[in-house]
């Protein structure tokens, strides 16, 4: 085998493994873990709710959130608005229910700024994060939070769902993506942690709460910290919110790219997370969920380009077996699936807005990590509603 098609071989693997074969093992390999008992914890907690003007959904929210079958007594709601200047921070100082606090930061300096300067001030022995737009089931604290009896928890995850999924071709896309993604959460946390969390539904230990930098990813780095520390994240499919997906395939593109360039940078402000000598399994996982899907375009160029040279070398020999040259016709037929989306008549198909969709995720990914690379960081964005 020769130097090229070797590259060729790895650059399949890497993009094989976060998709395929990780999938696959992860799941064999949890089967020979027992399903943890859950704990009956009934902690303090307060609810953060991250806010930028909200005032279609904010009313609906805390009234959900006051809702939530709790104890009154052990659980505050904190809205942290971040400089909203629409009607938001006039319906939160409204509500008449003394469990909520709005925490106005101005002028407007992004979520993790926002979380940072009002998080220690939570009378929660929990955190429970949350965004203004998603709506909690009714028993999701008592899911969340019934993990905490075990020290060695440090945070817990819920599961988020996508709402009118059958809508547009982007929230069905994101939501075929989303099922996968739920699947390794749960098989994950049962290996031994779930990657990141997610900022719509988290809990964590107000201890591991730490100040954040404006660029700083609050779901994916605080967690991060947590394992490196020696304790664990659990995924409880049973907390249960629900959400919109982003209305269209702008909105996912905008807010894959954000994902990738802060996640990336909560990874290298945590290089402990992918020891395995101090984390264990979570190394691999990190490496195998997140971290080789970031750099899966890099991957399929090398997979083009390669494929394309050596389809060249088979052209001008005189082996009747066209590998390479099968191999590059493939992915050029996906990208040309990919590519009728810009043509109106095919975009109902599910085959073509999902190619379109794996192919716009990959170039946010690339977006992303050029904005890494060049020293760019976002700290402030509009939400996706």
């Amino acid at each position: 085998m020769s130097v090229l098609e070797t590259i060729f071989w790895l650059a399949v693997l890497a993009v094989a493994t976060p998709f395929v074969l990780y999938p696959a093992v992860l799941c064999m390999l949890s089967r020979f873990r027992s399903i943890r008992e859950t704990g009956t914890a009934i902690p303090t907690v307060t609810l953060v709710i991250s806010a930028f003007n909200e005032e279609a959904v904010i009313g609906e929210k805390l009234d959900n959130a006051l809702a939530l079958d709790y104890p009154a007594d052990k659980f505050e709601i904190m809205v942290i608005s971040d400089g909203s200047d629409d009607r938001t921070d006039g319906i939160v100082a409204a509500c008449d229910d003394p469990r909520v606090r709005l925490c106005r930061q101005v002028p407007r300096l992004g979520k993790s700024a926002g979380l940072s300067r009002f998080c220690p001030e939570a009378n929660g022995d929990i955190l429970v994060f949350t965004d203004a737009n998603s709506i909690f089931q009714p028993d999701v604290l008592c899911k969340l939070l019934r993990h905490f009896d075990d020290p060695t928890i440090g945070y817990s995850v819920g599961r988020q769902s996508y709402a009118h999924v059958d809508q547009s071709a982007s929230a069905d896309s994101e939501n075929l993506y989303w099922s996968m993604e739920l699947l390794m959460k749960a098989w994950e946390s049962r290996l031994s942690s779930v990657v990141g969390a997610d900022g719509a539904i988290y809990a964590l230990r107000k201890e591991f709460f730490e100040p954040l930098a404006a660029e700083d990813i609050n779901d994916f780095l605080l967690p991060l910290k947590v394992v490196a520390k020696g304790y664990r994240g659990i995924f409880d499919p049973e907390a249960v919110c629900f959400e919109d997906a982003a209305p269209d395939f702008n909105g996912e593109f905008r807010r894959k790219r954000r994902i990738v360039n802060r996640s990336l940078r909560a990874v290298l402000k945590v290089p402990s997370a992918m020891n395995p000598l101090r984390v264990g399994w979570f190394a691999p996982q990190l490496l195998a969920h997140k971290v080789l899907r970031w750099f899966c375009p890099v991957f399929l160029i090398i997979m083009l380009v390669s494929s394309f040279v050596l389809a060249l070398r088979e052209a001008s020999g005189s082996g009747s077996v066209k590998t390479y040259t099968t191999i590059l016709f493939l992915q050029l037929a996906g990208y040309s699936i990919a590519a009728l989306y810009v043509i109106p008549f095919f975009r109902s198909f599910r085959i073509v807005y999902v190619a379109y969709y794996f192919l716009l995720v990959n170039v946010a990914s690339a977006l992303g990590l050029g904005l890494l690379l060049s020293g760019r960081a976002i700290g402030v964005w509009k939400p996706e509603r």
